[in-house]
């Protein structure tokens, strides 16, 4: 298959954050009724969302949730603990509102946007976005997962996505896709050059003998298509068709474009943050647009983290997907953002500052 890199878009420079707003920010945090540094990741956070929304005043009020769904053609190397019907199956609940995201987003005062962007579905299904070039991948254990046009249209299915909910303070990704864990698995150790084995993790809940099986089959996909041990040299377009979902290439796409428009992206966990990856090496300019939600239970999601340069907000032992890590992390941020803009200063509360020797 073709190796060229995906549309020009993809392309297209996003803003640098603003660094006059960083810098005032950084003094406010300064001059608030507390020791300096004392709120630590809530301060550091405020600071980033003032940077990047070029404001004084950081606010996470409108964050609606995009989450792609899409299956797999390597499931049939008996690589889930689920059946692949299970991802239609749950697209109709994320859609009734039963689903763990959709309790969070109702909690959150969110909106909550479901696309089917390469599900086995065969019917659009009520409540779901359909847009698609196919429906599921082929298995890359035999032959690439996707043709560079399916590729690029899944990109661009995210790209839309993020130009359909309108202008927001951040965006939430999430994702659901029986087999999913696998191809991004196959994805990271692609483009970062490690053994599939030190990053496949159990996924859905595989046991020890399950976790081995799914290493071979990563193993056996990235040796058949020449990439293994390619580290820097991987291109990403290219890993992306051969190995990668319609749902994680309508997350990178979703991704980018999101940076480009000047929003910002709370990352989930280990799927959202391998789609993280491949945009910053579709688009290296997208990078400072990225706030990292968690740290996922999922065995490689520390290394991608690593790669990525990303210090999480939390670490609750998570590994469901779906956003909800980001999920609960926008509870944070939106703390972080209250603090910082509701705080007194040591002078508007005539408190004494810090004496120093």
């Amino acid at each position: 298959m073709s190796s060229t890199r995906p549309s020009t878009w993809i392309e297209a420079p996003c803003s640098a954050p603003s660094a006059e707003h960083e810098a005032a920010a950084r003094a406010r945090q300064a001059v608030l009724t507390k020791p300096a540094g004392s709120l630590g990741v809530l301060e550091t956070l405020a600071i980033t969302l003032a940077s990047l929304q070029a404001t004084d005043r950081p606010r996470a009020t409108k964050a609606p949730i995009i989450l792609f769904a899409g299956d797999h053609g390597v499931t049939a190397q008996n690589i889930s603990a689920y059946p692949a019907a299970v991802t239609v199956e749950m697209l109709k609940n994320f859609a009734s509102g039963g689903a763990a995201v959709s309790v969070l987003t109702r909690e959150l005062g969110v909106s909550l946007t479901v696309v089917d962007a390469g599900t086995l579905a065969s019917v659009s299904l009520p409540g779901v976005v359909t847009d698609k070039p196919r429906r599921g991948t082929r298995d890359f254990t035999v032959e690439p997962a996707m043709t560079a046009e399916e590729r690029d249209a899944a990109l661009a299915a995210g790209k839309r996505a993020v130009e359909a909910a309108g202008p927001a303070d951040l965006v939430l990704f999430g994702e659901m896709g029986i087999g999913n864990t696998t191809a991004a698995a196959a994805i990271a150790a692609a483009l970062l050059g490690k053994p599939p084995g030190e990053i496949a993790g159990a996924g859905t809940g595989l046991d020890k003998a399950g976790i081995a099986h799914k290493v071979q089959v990563i193993e056996a996909g990235l040796a058949r298509h020449g990439l293994a041990g390619l580290a820097g040299e991987a291109d990403p377009a290219r890993v992306l068709a051969t190995v990668g979902g319609l749902e994680i290439a309508a997350l990178a796409g979703a991704i980018v474009a999101a940076a480009q428009r000047g929003t910002p992206v709370l990352v989930d966990g280990f799927i959202v943050s391998v789609a993280a990856l491949l945009a910053t090496r579709l688009n290296p300019s997208c990078k400072p647009w990225l706030i990292f939600s968690h740290r996922s239970a999922e065995q490689g999601h520390a290394i991608v983290l690593d790669a990525l340069g990303a210090r999480p907000i939390l670490d609750l032992n998570l590994r469901l997907g779906e956003g909800s890590g980001a999920a609960t992390a926008l509870a944070v941020v939106r703390l972080a953002c209250a603090l910082h803009n509701g705080m007194a200063t040591f002078e508007e509360a005539a408190v004494s500052g810090r004496a120093d020797p």
